[in-house]
């Protein structure tokens, strides 16, 4: 076959592959057998043996997975995958109705989704092609698991338009893939996965993709990142233009004309959710208009457009063999229960948090007590209640010590706190836990040195505080146990690249009380670099946006310290960055405008820019962009069919601007 000919081949085998994996992994209906497909298959291959370069990124022949990774590259989302906020009963569900239609009005539907119990993921497509996939991560930074993605056979490689657009979804394990792979880990005396989520998440983490083609999973898509560049008016359209782009979407979707149907809606599938072929821990409510959901707006957390209902968690009752004791790294002292071991939610639970010695004594919680045990959102094993009438007369009951179980000092119980606290600084445990964060994810995000590795170094003395991490030498490592020469070098080279995090990394992972990973950017973007964060005052700070009084005290507190100063100091002479590595505040850009310390709301569709242009555009130029009109608002920017945000507006006498007079503010024509 000359090459012409190839080509020609080549693009007829893409076309009727393609196709056909789309029919059998998609719509659930083969149109030909597997020897047909298996038979093309080998067709295709033969032919890009003999031209390679007709292999094209969005081959069929591409699935099967490519070279082992090293590590996976992060990934920022252009668009924050935020998480939802939680509903447990219907009360819960009526809330969240009211408070929609105290924004909204009353003429409110709903699109009711299946919760898929997977990894949240993101998938961007440019022309029609598959460029990237990555992870949820913290919402804000993922990770690159392209390769592994495209072994995903209900995940299309090109679109049936050409068209660029960010859509996300869920990977998940069917039950049916999870019994097989479970089934063979057993087989080779492994240990089984603990359920189809955890099997899921850990396959895609493979940086051998051959791995996650081997698995078997699959897909379901529920959302487009940004919808104002689709053209589509509601959530439901946005899915059936996923479907029409050749996506796999869940076909249980249901839209409800108000909040009663939601709830037939929820009680359907909690009768029918153990027949399904996949795993769901709950239901995902949308109001369908996505006009509403540009007005209802986010929180910090999460959109106020969307709930998830959780199912009713799965009780257990076993006996409770002792309370341990530990200490976190403020000093709190944390009791936690040790159980005869049960399975809970698919996972075996052999301990569970009892938070304070209030909840021991509220729940009358006594040493070989058989309790009632569930997952908080199946997640977070807790004692619901003791079962009285199981008692032998033989239980004992449990005192909280009046001295730290790790360094002996005195126990205290701050003033309208619930918990005994050691304060003592020099606390082994505190600094320890300490440790713990500053390498943890949010905070320096240092990969290879987890909870194991960093109690190692700290019983050898090798680590006293954070700027002896890097201090480290390769032959104090090599001394560690399951630290091997290449385990060593990675590590050393991500305690190398952490230096170059921006300050709001640093800032969290130094653990000022009260200072969360949100509130650690906010000071960053605002003083720009460690020291003018060091030097603010208390009036300075609490007149930041969400920084209130208490974390203003603490940050002053903190840098008060001399031991604090002298900590910093060590990490400066060590090579850390100390600087805000991100978009500027307005006055570190020292931009003249007329919008900088201004609260600013969009409201109606905008022409020349997407909604998401305009933000950042306005935020460049010194303005807070919030989701709803309030007093406290300064400007607000209507676009097309503005609805009740502008008619708010325009009942508070705030400033209103078009779409025209913003885009002069840009300089924009």
């Amino acid at each position: 076959m000359d090459k012409k000919a190839a080509e020609k081949k080549v693009q007829e085998l893409h076309n009727l592959l393609n196709q056909y994996n789309y029919e059998y992994h998609v719509l659930d209906h083969p149109s030909v057998p597997d020897s047909e497909y298996d038979r093309l298959m080998r067709e295709l291959i033969s032919i890009e043996e003999q031209y390679p370069d007709l292999i094209s990124p969005e081959s069929p022949t591409q699935r099967v997975g490519g070279e082992i990774l090293s590590a996976f590259e992060k990934v920022e989302h252009r668009i924050p995958m935020l998480s939802l906020g939680n509903a447990f009963n219907e009360a819960d569900l009526y809330d969240f109705d009211r408070r929609v239609k105290q924004v909204v009005g009353d003429d409110v539907e709903y699109v009711c989704e299946l919760k898929i119990d997977g990894l949240a993921i993101s998938l961007r497509y440019e022309n029609g092609l598959f460029i990237q996939g990555a992870t949820r991560g913290d919402g804000t930074i993922g990770e690159d698991i392209t390769s592994n993605l495209k072994t995903i056979r209900s995940i299309p490689l090109r679109l049936k338009q050409e068209m660029s657009i960010e859509v996300r979804g869920e990977a998940y394990m069917p039950k049916k893939s999870f019994e097989a792979l479970n089934k063979a880990k057993e087989e080779n005396g492994e240990e089984p996965f603990a359920n189809p989520r955890n099997a899921a998440a850990g396959s895609l983490r493979q940086l051998d993709p051959r791995v996650a083609a081997s698995r078997n999973l699959d897909t379901f898509l529920y959302a487009i990142g940004d919808f104002s560049e689709t053209g589509e008016s509601t959530h439901n359209d946005g899915l059936n233009l996923l479907e029409n782009l050749g996506f796999k979407v869940n076909k249980e979707r249901e839209k409800c004309a108000n909040i009663e149907e939601v709830l037939q809606y929820v009680q359907k599938w909690v009768e029918k959710r153990p027949n399904l072929p996949y795993e769901i821990d709950g239901i995902v409510i949308k109001v369908n208009s996505f006009e509403q959901q540009r007005e209802l707006g986010f929180t910090a957390k999460s959109p106020r457009w969307a709930i998830a209902y959780k199912f009713p968690a799965e009780e257990v009752v076993t006996k409770l063999l002792d309370i341990e004791l530990s200490v976190g790294r403020t000093g709190v002292i944390t009791p936690t229960a040790i159980l005869d071991p049960v399975r809970v939610a698919g996972t075996k639970v052999q301990r569970a948090s009892l938070h304070n010695e209030d909840l021991i004594r509220e729940k009358d919680i006594k040493l070989g007590d058989y309790v009632v045990i569930k997952k908080a959102g199946d997640i977070i094993p807790e004692v619901v209640n003791v079962l009285v009438e199981k008692r032998t007369g033989e239980e004992q009951e449990f005192l909280m010590p009046t001295h730290c179980p790790e360094c002996e000092s005195e126990l205290v119980r701050l003033e309208g706190e619930v918990a005994l606290r050691c304060i003592n600084p020099k606390c082994p445990a505190q600094i320890r836990e300490g440790l713990i964060h500053f390498v943890s994810r949010n905070a320096m995000n240092i990969d290879g040195l987890g909870e194991k590795v960093i109690s190692q170094l700290f019983s050898h003395e090798l680590i006293h505080d954070v700027a002896d991490i890097y201090r480290l030498q390769q032959d104090q490592l090599l001394e560690l146990e399951r630290m091997g020469e290449k385990s060593v070098t990675n590590l050393l080279a991500a305690i190398e690249k952490s230096k170059t995090n921006s300050l709001e990394k640093l800032l969290f992972g130094l653990g000022i009380r009260h200072v969360g990973a949100k509130a650690a950017k906010t000071l960053a973007q605002e003083f720009g670099n460690m020291d003018a964060l060091a030097a603010a005052t208390r009036e300075e700070l609490t007149a930041i946006q969400d920084i209130g009084e208490k974390m203003a005290d603490s940050i002053v507190t903190y840098f008060e310290n001399e031991d604090a100063i002298q900590l910093i100091n060590k990490l400066k002479n060590a090579g850390l960055n100390m600087d805000y590595n991100g978009s500027r505040p307005v006055e570190a850009q020292s931009i003249s405008s007329s919008l900088a310390g201004k609260t600013v709301v969009l409201t109606g569709k905008l022409v020349k820019l997407t909604r998401n242009e305009a933000k950042e555009k306005l935020e460049a130029l010194g303005a807070n962009v919030t989701g709803s009109v309030s007093k406290k608002t300064d400007l607000v920017i209507a676009g097309e069919d503005a609805g009740s945000k502008l008619t708010k507006a325009q009942e508070l006498g705030i400033e209103v601007w078009d779409e025209e007079k913003m885009l002069e503010e840009f300089n924009i024509n």
